[in-house]
């Protein structure tokens, strides 16, 4: 398995419960595909540089897990498809 690192912005229009919901359905993502979560963080609301889909403020996370290629790019697409995710960047981390 590989490691990642996907860093998220959610919606922070949303109410509070929505947001940590949104959040928690990346990382079960993760984990029904057979992957492992490392490490989780919640950064917090920022302000964004610009505006995305009419958002001037986004709400950001970063996770680092292994899984399978196949398990990332299935995480990027549902990322993806997710209304309430603003923009998602997965890194492969370098085997140490």
């Amino acid at each position: 398995m590989n490691k990642y690192e996907m860093m998220f912005i959610v919606k922070a229009t949303m109410e509070s419960d929505q947001v940590k919901a949104t959040a928690e359905n990346m990382k079960k993502i993760v984990e029904e595909c057979g992957g492992k979560i490392i490490e989780y963080k919640e950064l917090g609301e920022k302000k964004l540089a610009y505006a995305i889909k009419k958002e001037l403020n986004g709400y950001y996370f970063v996770m680092q897990f292994e899984a399978t290629k196949e398990a990332e790019a299935e995480l990027s697409r549902k990322a993806g498809l997710d209304e309430n995710v603003l923009r998602h960047l997965i890194v492969k981390l370098d085997e140490e």
